[in-house]
Formats: C-alpha cells, sequence, structure tokens
C-alpha cells in the first residue's frame, strides 16, 4: 500500500518506540523492559506539558500513580484492562509494571521528553508499597 495513503507499523523488540508522529501528537508502543521490573523500578515521573493515553494491547500491566503535586503522594496501583484508554493526566506521577508479554500504545504530545518531563525517586515506603502489589499481581517474575 502507498505510505502517503495509509502507514502500516509494528514494534516487537523490547522498550519504548515511537512509530507515528502528526502535528503534536505521537503514537508509541512501549513493550516490557528489564529497567521496569519491580525490583528495578525506584522513579516515577510526570509530564508537565501533557497527558499520556495508556492503552493495553496485551500481556499484563498496572499504572503506578503517584498524585499530582509538586512531590511524590502516595502511590496507588491502577490495573489496566485491555482495550481501556487510560489517561493519566498533566502532572501527575507515574510508572508502569508489567508482564514480560506485555505491550502498550502510548498517545502524547510529540515533544514529550527531558525537556518537560520530571523524575522523582520513590521514598522507601512507596517502594515497598509497589514491590508487594507487583508481588501479589505476580509482576515479580
Amino acid at each position: 500500500m502507498d505510505e502517503n495513503i495509509l502507514e502500516v507499523r509494528e514494534y516487537t523488540d523490547e522498550g519504548y518506540k515511537p512509530l507515528v508522529d502528526f502535528n503534536d501528537w505521537r503514537v508509541a508502543i512501549l513493550n516490557y523492559i528489564d529497567e521496569i521490573h519491580p525490583d528495578k523500578n525506584q522513579t516515577l515521573e510526570r509530564h508537565t506539558s501533557t497527558d499520556e493515553v495508556f492503552v493495553l494491547l496485551h500481556g499484563q500491566a498496572s499504572l503506578i500513580i503517584g498524585g499530582n503535586g509538586p512531590g511524590l503522594g502516595e502511590v496507588n496501583p491502577q490495573c489496566l484492562e485491555p482495550g481501556k484508554l487510560y489517561n493519566v493526566r498533566r502532572n501527575t506521577w507515574h510508572t508502569v509494571l508489567m508482564s514480560q508479554d506485555a505491550s502498550i500504545l502510548l498517545v502524547e504530545n510529540r515533544d514529550t521528553g527531558a525537556s518537560n518531563t520530571e523524575y522523582a525517586r520513590m521514598p522507601q515506603s512507596s517502594l515497598e508499597k509497589m514491590q508487594s502489589y507487583a508481588k501479589t499481581e505476580r509482576f515479580d517474575k
């Protein structure tokens, strides 16, 4: 098919990959990567200029939400259901837990990156809560 009419994209490797950029928005795929394993993932991020949409394509995943204040709030998990759209609002602290077979579709502003993203290390109590949840939901495998 002529790409001026229809683009077809896929991404099956590990990690994050933007697949479509158009005007102000971007569509990407996030596949499991070791850095988000509950034993390694100690940081939440927030985007100061954009919401970020998550759609679980397959596997198991949960968002870990840490409030939307200037500093991290209490972390709370939100289990993602396949095919449902989850819009993480601008300035909301978040990270994601994923099973090794999981894939998530992401939609965000095209310019989302280091210049408009903040990072915060989770305090020990939040890490323990996330790791306990991960063990219960079997993300720690």
